[in-house]
């Protein structure tokens, strides 16, 4: 990756928006304006919705937002017009809103890459693997920071079919660092760089949860690791759970995570997972407590 600097727990310096980050965990609320998601059913899709939900993720303690116009999964087509008219628009409203809000938005095309960046987007959270290489090039024309994940090569929006890896995390390691390099490459910041190991995309539960067991592999290639781990489908299950259920499930995988040196976690509950991981960081020493008088007088 280069010389790098680094925080004081030995984590590679993130830099977003002017803010630059040293060890400590940031969440990133998930704001979608899609009328299909799969955990809120469409509950944000409407613009005053979800003005309201960014107030409420801000003041629970999310420091990202991520706004999304289409949704994973197969479903109704979004052509690139109807998703930068979701997207480009309310990236606006929020940046006035909340002028000093990290704001992400989760595309694989570029043409919506371009329009958010204007619009005041800092962040752009490829789920889909490099799908459209020229992301890549907006982020770094725009100086925005780049989300690189693991999606197998699968094209966007499909679902894994009997998906199978020698080894699923060197898998992982090899693409989004080669994701990640290729970045910087065309221009991107490298402390704007995050990889993510893509929870559920073109993986089983299995692969899943060994990604999850084994997260500081990812941690120790020196790029700072987000995880989206809210509410999946491997955390239903393992637990044999139905989507409205897995809250405490996805609590659970976030705290191992974390100890294992995640940054950035993606999440629908923002308080309970600010909580989690706040404390998991001032257990690792990352952080101190935010009051320690026990035992002290």
């Amino acid at each position: 990756m280069g010389e790098a600097a680094v925080g004081p727990g030995g984590g590679a310096v993130l830099r977003l928006r002017d803010r630059v980050f040293g060890d400590e965990p940031l969440v990133m609320a998930i704001v979608n304006r899609t009328p299909d998601s799969f955990y809120d059913r469409g509950a944000t899709f409407a613009r005053e919705k979800a003005l309201q939900r960014v107030d409420e993720v801000v003041a629970e303690g999310a420091d990202i937002v991520d706004i999304g116009g289409v949704k994973a999964a197969p479903g109704t087509e979004v052509d690139v017009a109807e998703e930068i008219e979701r997207t480009a628009p309310f990236v606006a409203e929020v940046r006035e809103r909340h002028p000093d809000l990290i704001i992400s938005v989760d595309t694989w095309r570029h043409e919506v890459g371009r329009e958010v960046c204007q619009a005041g987007a800092d962040l752009l959270n490829d789920a889909w693997g490099g799908a459209d290489p020229k992301l890549a090039e907006v982020a770094a024309e725009y100086g925005v920071g780049l989300v690189c994940t693991h999606a197998g090569g699968l094209r966007p929006r499909t679902r894994p079919h009997r998906v199978a890896y020698r080894d699923v995390v060197a898998d992982v390691i090899e693409r989004t660092t080669a994701l990640a390099r290729r970045a910087v490459e065309v221009g991107v910041d490298p402390q704007r760089v995050l990889i993510d190991p893509g929870h559920d995309f073109a993986k089983n539960t299995w692969h899943s949860l060994e990604v999850t067991r084994r997260l500081h592999e990812l941690v120790a290639t020196g790029w700072p690791v987000l995880v989206s781990l809210s509410n999946k489908d491997f955390v239903g299950e393992s637990l044999g759970l139905p989507v409205e259920e897995r809250m405490y499930g996805t609590l659970a995988v976030s705290a191992l995570c974390a100890w294992q040196g995640a940054r950035v976690f993606r999440a629908h509950n923002v308080k309970p997972t600010r909580q989690v991981v706040d404390m998991v960081a001032v257990t690792r020493g990352v952080r101190p407590p935010v009051r320690a008088v026990r035992g002290m007088a």
